[in-house]
């Protein structure tokens, strides 16, 4: 493909993208397809001559299509929202043509600059505390991760480092193996299990902290684990609260959790993966407090900001505990600005070398959407949620299982979680919304997520009268 072909399909292909999406509502949320679908529809092999663009693209529509889960649909409302915006389309459309590997200053100026000015943008639209901020030659500052659980596994390491380093220091006869084996982390019962992979990961024990009546991690329940685990000469070293647990969008309680962590010397990240977005607005930010006592925060633009994945943003008060843990420094990855003090090589603060220029995203979307059209984006989707609330409560035969606090209701059938088992499973077989369920203690719940950028009021009010027509279909059947 020449310069001039590129023009004419790279038109097409933009033509394309936008039917998709303006038509989106019209296909099936959910795909008609078994395991092993795709196989026996192409060769089994690469093909020998070049094929032709025609041929790619049709086959886009026969092979690929009714294989696809249409996130971006507006009867989609599983799990949570991931971001897509035209401008963000855009930027990865200039990422890609520049094709630079960013691992550090040199390797392109303007991907790690870029990337410092972006984070410290987002830390100030969020109100972060200023320790988190690269401007003004402070000690912290942000990068972008690949996901929420990449920030936890990075977090989690720096703290086991940190933690090493301090307790070899004072006891320098203690080994590596030695610290390992007794050192502990903590997390909600309600977090993710990202957090637990990255307890595996990092080879440490993960203990779940007992959440309270509102599924949120409480003080007086760490601080029982703390004293149980000293007691049986364990090392307590990382906690991690969740601000929006997928479960049921749950808040930790960071005003009562950080000074705790503070005083017994121990990391605390804060993961705030998909409710973070909505930290923006003021009406929300109040979730955020407690975060001056975090050692590092995360969330997901990625989810619900319009920045289309991957770019999950993470902040630290103190940088050197990232690049202390993860600096290698060969010979062929050395420049001479290096040690300058006035850049910094995000190859330092992550697992891979290799990174994209994931900040053209945050710069597109942040200068054509404004804070302002960021925030009434946030503030229609958790009118949405409410909205969908408010039918629930007016239908008796049904019950809300956690305060909507965002754009995510959670609410069942009230009985058995056999019949509610059996109304999500008709409603994601008749594939015209998709739902994903969860377990609050022993009961069996229905998510309810709003998730698209094109979803209105229309759209959940359909989704609800076919949900109700589906109970009432579930509840005969269970009388029969």
């Amino acid at each position: 493909m020449n310069t001039s072909e590129f023009r004419r399909r790279g038109k097409e292909m933009v033509d394309y993208v936008a039917d998709y999406m303006e038509g989106i509502e019209g296909r099936q949320v959910y795909p008609d397809v078994e395991p092993g679908y795709l196989r026996p529809l192409i060769p089994d092999s690469a093909p020998q001559e070049p094929d032709t663009f025609e041929d790619i693209i049709n086959d886009i529509e026969k092979i690929i299509m009714p294989g696809v889960t249409h996130w971006h649909s507006p009867y989609f409302f599983a799990y949570f929202p991931t971001a897509s915006s035209y401008p963000a389309m855009l930027a990865d459309m200039l990422c890609g043509a520049i094709g630079c590997i960013g691992f550090s200053w040199a390797a392109s100026p303007a991907c790690t600059e870029l990337e410092t000015v972006m984070m410290d943008w987002l830390g100030k639209m969020l109100e972060l505390p200023k320790a988190f901020l690269t401007e003004n030659a402070g000690e912290g500052g942000g990068v972008i991760q690949g996901s929420a659980s990449e920030a936890t596994l990075v977090a989690l390491l720096a703290a086991r480092t940190k933690a090493i380093h301090r307790l070899q220091a004072a006891s320098p006869e203690l080994t590596q193996a030695a610290i390992m084996e007794k050192l502990v982390a903590y997390s909600s019962d309600q977090a993710h299990s990202s957090v637990e992979r990255a307890g595996l990961i990092g080879g440490v024990k993960l203990k779940a902290i007992p959440s309270d009546g509102n599924f949120a991690m409480r003080a007086s329940a760490l601080q029982e684990a703390l004293e149980r685990d000293r007691a049986a000469g364990l090392i307590p070293f990382f906690v991690v609260a969740t601000l929006g647990t997928t479960t049921c969008c749950s808040f930790d309680n960071l005003l009562e959790v950080g000074p705790i962590c503070n005083k017994e010397d121990m990391w605390l990240h804060v993961d705030a993966a998909y409710a973070g977005s909505a930290f923006i607005c003021p009406e929300f930010r109040h979730l955020l407090n407690g975060v001056e006592f975090a050692d590092s925060f995360n969330f997901n633009p990625h989810k619900w900001l319009l920045v289309n994945f991957d770019c999950s943003a993470m902040w630290v008060k103190k940088r050197s505990d990232l690049t202390g843990a993860f600096r290698l420094d060969p010979t062929y990855l050395k420049h001479s600005h290096q040690d300058s003090g006035l850049i910094t090589d995000y190859r330092h603060w992550q697992i891979p070398l290799g990174r994209r220029f994931r900040s053209l995203k945050m710069w597109f979307v942040f200068r054509m959407y404004g804070v302002k059209g960021l925030q009434a984006y946030i503030r229609k989707h958790v009118q949405l949620s409410h909205e969908f609330e408010s039918l629930v409560l007016q239908d008796p035969r049904f019950e809300i299982c956690a305060e909507v606090t965002l754009g995510l209701v959670c609410f069942r059938l009230k009985g058995s979680n056999k019949v509610n088992e059996a109304l999500l499973q008709r409603i994601n077989s008749a594939k015209k919304i998709h739902l994903v369920p969860c377990h609050l203690r022993d009961k069996f719940v229905l998510r309810f997520a709003i998730c698209s950028r094109t979803v209105e009021s229309a759209h959940v009010q359909r989704a609800w009268e076919h949900i109700k027509e589906l109970a009432a279909d579930v509840l005969r059947a269970e009388r029969e």
